[in-house]
């Protein structure tokens, strides 16, 4: 099978781009040149920027791609575009979605109220009632995140008969190359031999989904390779989702770390570790339906998803670390007063 990868270059794209040369299928990636990833020998590059897909279409027809992988859509205008060009091109279109387009963020977010509905969430749950979910009033058009809005992406693929499509929403991505560093802040105190890690007591017990990037990548090569995902929306996410609590205490163990966690009212926390969220609202997606549907299984535990993401943190630590996210001095006063 040929299958065409707009993007790929990053984080969970050469993961993916490897598991489908594994597994036998020809690959091209396309993708602006500015990322130079590990891959296969024999994957075919075409660079360009998404909106120049139509300067490049001789190339993808002659590559004739039975599926085509977009690993960065990112807001309506570009989906309807593409869907308009792989319409007749392609069999198949497949897009990473994001867990941002369900209710439960904004209310998580405080950018909008409600009820708190403790029940996992499903890919039929209910989404979110606002668009643009990160455009503020300070923000600028020229800004990518202004016209982000996967629920806008998903409705450009859904609301057409031409072309098939696949939707994988994903959560929180963890492990190596995460240029987020989603685990710095909880493995710095770690390593800074701190006695206690602080939150908010509401977080302790916040469920957030999770997945590690290879894992992650799995579940897409399958929705990719598999004819059954058609037409189909799958959470994508560990069968469990940790509280906050068991997830740093799971960092600990791996990273060695044996200091408390301790939860205090948001009001008694020091300036910067509070994050203005309803903690009450959680982002556990059940994803069953991939389980069940595509016998989606993660190829690497926890414990070793883990180890490996400490190693990599720990040797590629962000750029810039603002010493204030790190007072130490105020941490230690709140928990003396605790």
């Amino acid at each position: 099978m040929n299958v065409l990868v707009i993007g790929g270059t990053r984080f969970m794209g050469p993961h993916v781009v490897r598991q489908l040369t594994e597994a036998g299928h020809t690959v091209m990636v396309y993708h602006r040149g500015e990322s130079h990833a590990p891959l296969p020998d024999g994957v075919a590059h075409l660079h360009g920027d998404r909106a120049e897909l139509s300067k490049h279409a001789d190339a993808i027809d002659r590559f004739a791609p039975d599926i085509v992988l977009d690993m960065i859509l990112l807001t309506e205008q570009d989906a309807v575009r593409c869907v308009n060009f792989f319409t007749g091109r392609t069999g198949r279109l497949v897009v990473v979605s994001s867990a941002d387009v369900y209710r439960n963020m904004e209310l998580l977010r405080k950018t909008d109220t409600g009820p708190v509905d403790p029940a996992r969430l499903t890919e039929e749950s209910p989404l979110r009632q606002n668009f643009y979910p990160y455009r503020t009033d300070s923000s600028h058009p020229s800004d990518w995140l202004y016209d982000y809005d996967k629920i806008l992406v998903e409705g450009a693929l859904r609301d057409q008969a031409n072309l098939p499509w696949s939707i994988l929403r994903l959560p929180m991505v963890y492990g190596p190359g995460d240029r987020q560093h989603r685990l710095f802040p909880y493995l710095k105190r770690m390593d800074d031999h701190r006695p206690a890690i602080l939150m908010a007591t509401e977080q302790l017990t916040a469920r957030w989904c999770r997945g590690f990037v290879e894992n992650v990548a799995s579940a897409i090569t399958l929705a990719v390779t598999d004819k059954r995902a058609a037409n189909r929306v799958y959470n994508v996410a560990e069968p469990e989702a940790l509280t906050e609590k068991e997830w740093v205490e799971a960092i600990g163990v791996a990273a060695g770390w044996h200091g408390e966690i301790i939860g205090l009212p948001e009001d008694k926390l020091p300036a910067h570790l509070t994050q203005k969220l309803d903690y009450r609202h959680h982002l556990d997606l059940d994803s069953s339906r991939i389980r069940e549907e595509l016998g989606y299984e993660e190829p690497v535990l926890r414990a070793e998803a883990l180890r490996r993401t400490i190693e990599w943190q720990r040797a590629n630590p962000p750029e810039a670390i603002k010493d204030a996210n790190f007072d130490y001095d105020a941490e230690g006063a709140a928990i003396a007063e605790s």
